[in-house]
């Protein structure tokens, strides 16, 4: 099956809302081994929108629509469409009681427009939305199928998962299995790694970039569940012979929900210390449910003095080192671990730019350190693209990544060793520093 993704709004050819909509449903018709071959933006135009679907339909079976089903004047995509494919709408009173059911408990009152959103297709079929009142609508004519879901995308999600995506699947008397394995590394070179077992036909692989790692999401088509989950795991299998302990988990949302659940399984709990991220990596840890069995402290030591006080970083170290360095990652992390009492504790003190930096620091330079019993990890990490944003989310990144390696009993790649016992050696701290710099 081929398909087309629309989306309907004016607002979105202005660049006024961000088309979220588009990306996660190339991803899900992807999954379905429904090809994709094009997607198209088009403002709220009666005429345009209707001489863009006569041809979009010719081209191939299904057309996903998301946008114009509300009640404004502008609001057309659901009778156009409906024209385009033959169909006619019809009031529908149960659709309307709903919509007045709504209003009532906001302690709002439906307007005459609102009567809009409750005219259904007469030949197609109306797809219920449990999250708003705009309800979906499917067309069908000589084959080829149109699918109408809402703009705002939390609505849109959740009529996907809910009914869209079973009606697909129904269509195509088969079921799916898909499984995420998330990857730590960058996506060219994971990508150049794995580039054979992305260009099978079924199970299917994809791979996604984010910050610091990416998503690789296989999916297997059978005529069973269990015959479609074994494929998926026979071809995960071939991923993990490949990136090894690179693939750090599998269907989580993050590095960090793996952190805490590593720590939760090892007793072990954590600390951080934060200059540059401001709190981030705090932030992300606490996002996940449970944290706080793992997770007590976390000191945002932004000034020199507050790293000083808070944490015990050894003030002639900054002025020696200077309080983006090696040495100073070290000891917030040390101090940190002490302060907190927890098994483990991370640091981050950089240059997040735009401003700041010279030839030996540049903005984007971050130094973060790793302490656990008896030994502190140091790594420096560089972010050429002095994007603000940018630095601190790799830098968050590169921490927890660090803290996880630690968690599993393993020392973190690419790092330097100083023992606890030389925090306040000034040949020992010398010798990290020059290590780095040299670097």
């Amino acid at each position: 099956m081929t398909a087309e993704i629309i989306s309907v709004g004016t607002e979105l050819l202005l660049g006024n809302i961000l088309n979220t909509n588009a990306q996660y449903l190339s991803r899900e018709l992807a999954a379905l081994g429904i090809t994709v071959q094009r997607e198209s933006t088009i403002g709220d135009n009666h005429g345009r929108l209707a001489d863009f679907v006569n041809e979009a339909k010719q081209r191939c079976d299904l057309l996903v629509f998301t946008g114009g089903l509300g009640p404004t004047a502008d609001d057309l995509t659901k009778e156009t469409v409906a024209g385009c494919y033959g169909d006619t709408l019809a009031f529908d009173p149960e659709e309307w009681q709903k919509i007045v059911d709504f209003f009532t408990r906001t302690g709002r009152k439906t307007t005459p427009n609102n009567r809009k959103q409750a005219m259904v297709p007469v030949n197609g079929h109306k797809i219920i939305n449990n999250h708003g009142t705009a309800p979906g609508a499917w067309f069908e004519q000589d084959g080829h199928c149109a699918v109408l879901m809402p703009g705002v995308p939390h609505e849109m999600k959740a009529m996907w998962e809910e009914s869209v995506r079973p009606l697909l699947l129904a269509r195509q008397n088969c079921t799916l299995h898909s499984i995420t394995l998330r990857v730590l590394g960058g996506e060219s070179d994971i990508e150049y790694r794995v580039r054979h077992l992305l260009e099978n036909a079924n199970p299917t692989a994809a791979i996604y970039c984010k910050t610091g790692e990416c998503e690789i999401r296989i999916t297997a088509r059978a005529e069973t569940d269990s015959s479609a989950k074994k494929m998926c795991r026979a071809y995960a299998t071939k991923f993990y012979d490949l990136l090894g302990d690179a693939v750090y988990d599998e269907d989580v949302t993050g590095l960090e929900e793996t952190l805490v659940h590593t720590l939760k399984k090892k007793g072990l709990t954590i600390a951080t210390a934060e200059s540059c991220t401001g709190g981030m990596i705090a932030q992300r840890l606490t996002n996940v449910s449970g944290a706080s069995e793992v997770f007590g402290f976390g000191f945002v030591t932004y000034w020199e003095q507050a790293k000083a006080k808070m944490i015990g970083v050894d003030p002639a170290v900054i002025a020696k080192y200077n309080v983006v360095s090696a040495p100073v990652a070290a000891q917030m992390a040390l101090g940190a671990a002490e302060a907190a009492g927890a098994d483990i504790a991370v640091s981050v003190t950089g240059l997040a730019g735009p401003n700041g930096g010279d030839a030996v620091r540049p903005v984007g330079t971050v130094y973060l350190g790793a302490a656990c019993g008896e030994t502190v990890y140091v790594k420096k990490l560089f972010v050429s693209r002095p994007d603000r944003a940018l630095v601190r989310a790799r830098a968050a990144q590169a921490a927890l990544e660090l803290a996880l390696r630690l968690a599993q009993g393993k020392v973190p790649a690419d790092t330097q060793a100083l023992a606890k016992s030389a925090r306040h050696d000034a040949a020992a701290l010398t010798a990290l520093d020059s290590t780095f710099l040299k670097g």
